[in-house]
């Protein structure tokens, strides 16, 4: 009986459990807030794994789905289901809040109640962003997701939180307007539904499409984000606490690859095709052009953040080969972003807690004081650059594969990434965790502890496993995937 609930449960425990800590109350009660956030950030992981293992990988169909009334006037359904790429992603999100949430268990030790708070309804919406089948349940949740990341980072974030904060808004907003406005005419369409799968089987002509698809990409290539509207990440990431930042990168960025996968292409495979030269351009220049500017950044949170800009152009890259290899390495691609910059923005936060800097100049010898942290942190850097036998490998030779079968000249610039992010990122370490011990700061670190070493352990297990063995990842994707490419490929006009 449950189990029929069971996307239900995933979407509103922590909703109803961050409503929970914040009644908690003032700071006086911080122990209760972190361990009544732990408990449900812990059972919303829980409930999210019966959509793992008992998902059915023979079947495109959507699963585990509920299909309620909700605003009958408009037809507006409560209508869910999970397929094989959103599945992933939904692990992904209830996965890394349960880290977000032991991270800052002694880091935050003012508004400790909503900060925590704030999290976990987070992890609700983008979990009900990921799961919706009716277009105005998925902007609700895709509006609503802002409102607590908007309020992480403007009370816990930087010196320049305001700036950041106001930017990350006005951009991610603008452009989920225009996405308002082309669910507004795909109801319409559609005869008064916003049923995202009866938005697959419109019939629309190619003017129409392009300028749906363009309405759509405003929204998603912010989020993703694309260059050139990527400007407001590195700011948001400076200026964001730590978890904010693991959010940000894990979850928030991979929100506008999977609108790519869920509206621009099933709805708009005409548009998709007459515009993929554009969407090459872009994903290109993000691959090259963005790991160049990572290469010169002093700051290391702002150093990652454009490694992340990098790496989700490679999965845009990906999609638009429209092959297997290609969209299943992007989708690969982002599930192991998801870890490693996660990871990798956990590790600065750890030495941030110590030194109070981000400044790479203010490093160097860290291997000398924090040794385990020293090996932790090659992990994650290794995988960022792409090391065969992790994660990060894995993705990127897939849409390789499938950029080499489309032009053999896509996947020779697209594979200058490998060169360039192994150089920005190893560049990076070798400055902060090698060398003689310079600043008095650095002589007195201390090597993690065994909180520390949990949600580290916790990120290179999936960063290997996923690396060394991705069937149970990939299984879950060919049938979705096989799909979409059909949807893709059969023209509308």
């Amino acid at each position: 009986m449950v189990s029929q609930y069971i996307l239900s449960i995933a979407i509103w425990l922590p909703i109803v459990g961050g409503v929970l800590v914040l009644a908690t109350g003032g700071d006086r009660n911080a122990p209760l807030a972190r361990w009544l956030s732990l408990v449900v950030a812990v059972l919303t992981f829980i409930a999210t794994i019966p959509l793992y293992t008992g998902f059915n990988l023979n079947t495109y169909t959507m699963q585990f789905v509920e299909n309620y009334s909700w605003i009958e006037a408009f037809n507006i359904r409560y209508h869910v289901g999970v397929d094989g790429i959103s599945l992933l992603l939904i692990l992904l999100t209830s996965f890394t809040t349960v880290l977000v949430v032991i991270s800052a268990w002694q880091v935050i030790q003012k508004k400790v109640a909503q900060y925590l708070a704030a999290f976990l309804i987070m992890e609700g919406l983008m979990i009900g962003v990921f799961s919706a089948l009716d277009a105005i349940l998925f902007y609700v949740f895709w509006e609503a997701m802002l409102v607590p990341m908007f309020i992480i980072i403007g009370l816990w974030g930087g010196a320049n939180r305001v700036y950041a904060t106001i930017k990350f808004f006005l951009y991610t907003f603008i452009g989920s307007v225009l996405m308002l406005v082309a669910f507004i005419y795909l109801y319409y369409q559609a005869e008064g539904s916003f049923d995202i799968l009866t938005f697959h089987d419109l019939k629309l002509g190619l003017t129409e499409q392009i300028l749906i698809f363009l309405a759509f990409l405003a929204a998603f290539a912010v989020k993703i984000p694309m260059w050139p509207v990527h400007t407001w990440l590195p700011d948001a990431h400076v200026e964001a606490p730590t978890g904010g930042s693991v959010i940000l990168a894990a979850i928030m960025l991979k929100m506008g690859g999977y609108g790519l996968l869920r509206f621009s292409m099933p709805i708009l495979p005409d548009a998709s095709h007459e515009l993929a030269w554009l969407m090459i351009a872009l994903s290109l220049i993000a691959v090259v052009y963005i790991a160049l500017v990572a290469l010169v950044q002093e700051d290391m949170k702002k150093l990652i953040a454009y490694s992340s800009i990098a790496h989700m152009g490679f999965v845009t890259l990906g999609f638009f080969m429209f092959n297997a290899q290609g969209i299943e390495g992007g989708i690969v691609q982002m599930i192991s972003h998801g870890f490693i910059s996660g990871a990798l923005f956990l590790c600065v936060g750890i030495m941030y807690d110590r030194l109070h800097s981000r400044l790479i100049k203010d490093y160097g010898g860290v291997a000398n004081t924090m040794p385990v942290f020293a090996a932790f942190m090659m992990l994650f850097a290794l995988a960022n650059a792409g090391l065969p036998g992790t994660s990060g490998f894995v993705g990127e030779f897939l849409v390789i594969l499938g950029a080499f079968q489309v032009n053999v000249w896509y996947a020779f610039a697209a594979a200058t990434i490998l060169i360039f992010g192994a150089a920005y990122t190893l560049w990076m370490y070798k400055r902060v965790i090698f060398g003689k011990v310079v600043n008095d700061g650095v002589k007195t670190l201390t090597d993690v502890t065994a909180r520390e070493i949990l949600f580290l352990v916790l990120l290179a297990v999936p960063v290997l496993v996923l690396g060394l063995w991705p069937f149970p990842f990939l299984d879950v994707l060919h049938a979705s995937v096989e799909h979409l490419l059909q949807q893709v490929s059969v023209s509308k006009l």
